[in-house]
C-alpha cells in the first residue's frame, strides 16, 4: 500500500511554510538575544569603538553585497521554479550556493587578517561578541548552502518542487536579514 503524502494545510497556510515560520521566529529569538546583549554590553562599557575600528568596512560591505546579490539569485530560483523552468532553478541554486561560499571565503580571509593581527575573541568584549555573532551567522550560511546544495541536486534529480525552493528560500533571506542588522553594528556603529 503506497502512502501519498498531501500538502496540509492550518488556516490556508502550507504545514511546511508554518513550521519555517516557527523555526525561523525561534532564530530571531536567538540572534535577537545576542544582538540586545551586544547593544546593553556596549552602553554600559567603554573601548567599543576603539576595538570596532579594527574591523575591515570594505570588507564587510562587500560581504553585504555578496550576500544580497545572493538573494536575488534565490528569488530567481523560486520565481523560475514557478514558471515550471527547471535549468533555470538549477542555474539560479547554483549561483547562490556559489555567493554563499564567497561569503564564507571572504570571512575566512577577515578572520585570519584579525587574528593575526591579536584581535582574538579573549582580546576585548567587542571581540567576543564579534566572533560569537558572526560566527554564529557564518553557521547558518553553511546550513544555508547545504539546503541549497540539496535543493539544487533534487532539480537536477527532476524531483525539484517550488515549495521547497520557497523553504529554502525563505531560510535564506533570514540568514541575508540578520546580516543587514550585524553589519552596521559589528562595522559602522
Amino acid at each position: 500500500m503506497a502512502i501519498r503524502a498531501e500538502a496540509r494545510a492550518v488556516y490556508g497556510i502550507p504545514v511546511g511554510k508554518l513550521g519555517m515560520w516557527w523555526f525561523l521566529a525561534s532564530e530571531i529569538v536567538m540572534f535577537g538575544g545576542l544582538i540586545a546583549s551586544y547593544v546593553v554590553f556596549r552602553i554600559g562599557a567603554g573601548g567599543w569603538a576603539e576595538d570596532r575600528a579594527h574591523t575591515n568596512l570594505v570588507i564587510g560591505a562587500i560581504n553585504t553585497l555578496v550576500l544580497l546579490t545572493s538573494s536575488m539569485t534565490m528569488v530567481q530560483a523560486f520565481a523560475t521554479g514557478e514558471r515550471g523552468d527547471q535549468r533555470g532553478v538549477i542555474r539560479n541554486l547554483g549561483w547562490t550556493i556559489l555567493l554563499g561560499l564567497a561569503f564564507l571565503a571572504i570571512k575566512g580571509i577577515e578572520y585570519s587578517q584579525e587574528l593575526s593581527a591579536g584581535f582574538t575573541p579573549l582580546a576585548a568584549p567587542f571581540w567576543s561578541f564579534y566572533y560569537t555573532m558572526t560566527g554564529l551567522h557564518a553557521l547558518h550560511v553553511l546550513a544555508g548552502i547545504v539546503v541549497n546544495t540539496a535543493l539544487l541536486l533534487m532539480a537536477r534529480m527532476g524531483l525539484g518542487r517550488h515549495d521547497r525552493v520557497e523553504l529554502g528560500g525563505l531560510y535564506w533571506h533570514f540568514v541575508d536579514i540578520v546580516w543587514i542588522f550585524l553589519f552596521p553594528l559589528l562595522y559602522m556603529s
